[in-house]
């Protein structure tokens, strides 16, 4: 019996060994990073005289200082606004067509059906910042060959780097890039569903196109609501299309979303602890979004179950 006891109490310690590492990343690389910001975000910067020489800058509470100004900075309300316009165009199209490739892809006579899965799904492997280098160019009247065609049947191309067109321009580098991604985890719950239902809905009488809405998409609709989440999220952090297609144009502000302003505030302002103050704000206001509409589309789709 008294051989036994290490034993148990190495089998006891196992799951924490196993799982130690992760933790142990998750508090370096995440928790505390969070934690400092959050530290950063109630203080300031106290300059006394010139702020020349040894300790004329130093460090201060703030209170609540920074996160008044964060909330009532009218730069950040604009971005705000903007970056709310540009989900209106990305997630509907980008789920849409997700959920149309998945449905195709899924029906019994698709042919090539894995090369078609692996070119949708491509883009997604593709850098965010060479996608977006790629179209930006695309975008540009001087080096697009669909404008050097356009301008020789004597037609003047849309301009995708200004005014309204830069949401559709931001949107379509997303979309390229994000839909095969959606896709498969849309098709992956596609094939999921027992083939005995689609069997049993066309001894019915039931077309494909009835099978597609009225038993596939339903059932995929927590991939939807799963996928819906991803892309809210990834929406309401946009930085690096933006950012990206900045130098190509005058109609982006260094200021357009969100994160450039805190990417503007913290390195060329030099001013962290109104940065961290407002990277608190759009972490608290992303959590709060996205986990209540995960539970409001978790209500609607089980109940209260």
């Amino acid at each position: 019996m008294a051989g036994r006891h290490p034993r148990r109490s190495v089998t006891r310690l196992a799951p924490y060994a196993f799982i130690a590492p992760a933790v142990a990343l998750f508090t370096l690389l995440l928790a505390v990073p969070i934690g400092y910001a959050v530290y950063l975000s109630f203080r300031k910067v106290h300059v006394s005289g010139l702020g020349l020489g040894p300790g004329a800058r130093s460090e201060q509470w703030a209170g609540l200082t920074n996160y008044t100004a964060a909330l009532g900075d009218s730069e950040l309300i604009a971005g705000t606004v903007r970056v709310l316009g540009y989900g209106l165009v990305l997630v509907p199209t980008m789920l849409g067509l997700a959920l149309l490739f998945a449905l195709l892809l899924d029906a019994d006579h698709t042919r090539l059906r894995a090369f078609s899965r692996i070119a949708i799904f491509l883009p997604y492997a593709v850098p965010g910042v060479v996608a977006t280098l790629l179209w930006g160019f695309l975008y540009l009247p001087s080096t697009s060959p669909g404008y050097f065609l356009l301008d020789r049947l004597g037609m003047e191309g849309p301009q995708l780097l200004q005014g309204g067109g830069l949401y559709v321009a931001l949107a379509n580098i997303a979309v390229w890039g994000g839909t095969g991604f959606n896709m498969i985890v849309i098709y992956t719950s596609l094939r999921s569903i027992p083939g005995d239902l689609y069997e049993a809905a066309r001894l019915d009488g039931a077309s494909e196109l009835v099978i597609a809405l009225r038993i596939k998409v339903p059932m995929v609709r927590p991939a939807l609501v799963l996928t819906f989440f991803f892309s809210m999220i990834a929406t309401l952090q946009v930085y690096s299309e933006p950012t990206t297609l900045k130098p190509l144009t005058n109609g982006l502000s260094s200021t357009w979303s969100p994160l450039m302003k805190v990417y503007r505030d913290a390195f060329t302002r030099g001013d962290i602890y109104s940065a961290s103050a407002t990277s608190v704000v759009i972490a608290v206001v992303t959590l709060v979004l996205s986990f209540g509409f995960l539970k409001l589309a978790g209500r609607r789709a089980y109940g209260d179950h």
